[in-house]
């Protein structure tokens, strides 16, 4: 972030009325500060340039350059670490796949915008706005090699021996991006089912599980009541339902439940590795990535009285290092490694 203590924030957005709302919004907020406007992807990055704000609010359907274009291009100036923090802040349903594809591109977070024609509604996204861009403010820029194509580096598919019945994955902000490049690392041979609990609302699980899919060598798809888990398959928590698996006798079974008890995200990560223990014991391996919050710091106490074990993110690749590092300072870590490691590490602990 800027050396001043203040948050240095430029709005993006072709619509006159929603820039001066989101502006008002945040400049409403003691100790942030908007640097500037822009129309449009062009005008985006040239004022990124000339401001070096470190958060960038940023629409997604825009003339001259789209928002997608602009991560693009941000994500050039990652390699020497000088890109701002991006919010994507855009429609929920009409442009569900951009923000997904957003999220796999670097965007920190999103907020969503009501639809153009009740554009007053706007005035009602101040608090979340303004969390989500001092949250994106304290955010890393993972270090991290370009994302190979395909899974020519993935571990050989001899090396994949198991005693291990199931892989649970808990992940939050920066979980789209981190479960892309872990994903596309794993081989097609990877001899178990994995489930996943993402904190993310639930009209982006079924496109995030559709390009998920398309980048990994593995079949994902989003869970639905009663699916059987098989080695190969993928399965993504629903949003705004909890994920947990059931056993029947060699069987995995996913089912679908609202939310319980003081579980603050739904999908849990608490709910989903709890679960898993039950059914499977020490027979089950957890990793937690990065992630804002402790979700998923009960859920691997659970995994680990129960036998089983638990890998994390490291914080040089966390775009929030809060999950990971509740579990790995709990002790309940056995091991930690960068994101473009970790598939070789759950690899390596399979057996």
């Amino acid at each position: 972030m800027n050396k001043s203590s203040r948050i240095r924030v430029l709005v993006v957005d072709d619509s006159a009325f929603a820039r001066k709302v989101l502006r008002q919004a945040l400049e409403a907020q003691p100790g942030v500060e908007v640097v500037g406007i822009a129309a449009d992807g062009l005008e985006a990055l040239e004022k990124i340039g000339a401001l070096e704000p470190d958060v960038v609010t940023l629409d997604l359907v825009m003339p001259h350059l789209d928002g997608i274009g602009v991560l693009r291009e941000l994500n050039k100036l990652n390699k020497s670490g000088g890109a701002p923090r991006v919010v994507v802040v855009s429609f929920s349903a009409e442009e569900s796949e951009l923000v997904v594809e957003a999220l796999q591109s670097g965007a920190v977070d999103f907020v969503k915008k009501p639809t153009a024609l009740a554009t007053d509604r706007l005035y009602e996204l101040s608090e979340e706005l303004v969390s989500k861009v001092t949250a994106a403010a304290a955010a890393r820029v993972p270090s991290l090699r370009p994302i190979s194509n395909g899974v020519a580096d993935a571990p050989a598919a001899e090396r994949l021996p198991t005693e291990r019945k199931l892989l649970v994955i808990g992940t939050s902000t920066g979980g789209p991006q981190a479960l892309t490049r872990l994903l596309g690392k794993l081989p097609q041979s990877f001899p178990i089912p994995i489930a996943i609990a993402l904190h993310i609302p639930a009209e982006y699980t079924g496109s995030l599980a559709k390009r998920l899919d398309s980048a990994s060598a593995l079949h994902v798809v989003e869970a639905t009541e009663g699916l059987e888990l098989q080695p190969g398959l993928v399965v993504l928590a629903r949003g705004g339902q909890n994920l947990e698996l059931e056993r029947q006798g060699l069987r995995t079974l996913a089912h679908l439940t609202p939310q319980q008890g003081s579980a603050l995200y739904v999908p849990s990560v608490n709910l989903l590795f709890e679960s898993a223990a039950r059914a499977w014991g020490a027979a089950v391996l957890g990793a937690v990535l990065t992630g804002m919050g402790d979700d998923g710091l009960l859920g691997s106490r659970a995994l680990v009285a129960a036998g089983g074990q638990v890998l994390t993110e490291a914080e040089s690749t966390s775009v929030i290092y809060g999950m990971p590092r509740c579990v790995r300072e709990a002790g309940l870590a056995v091991e930690e490694a960068p994101l473009d490691e970790l598939a070789a590490a759950i690899v390596r602990r399979l057996s």
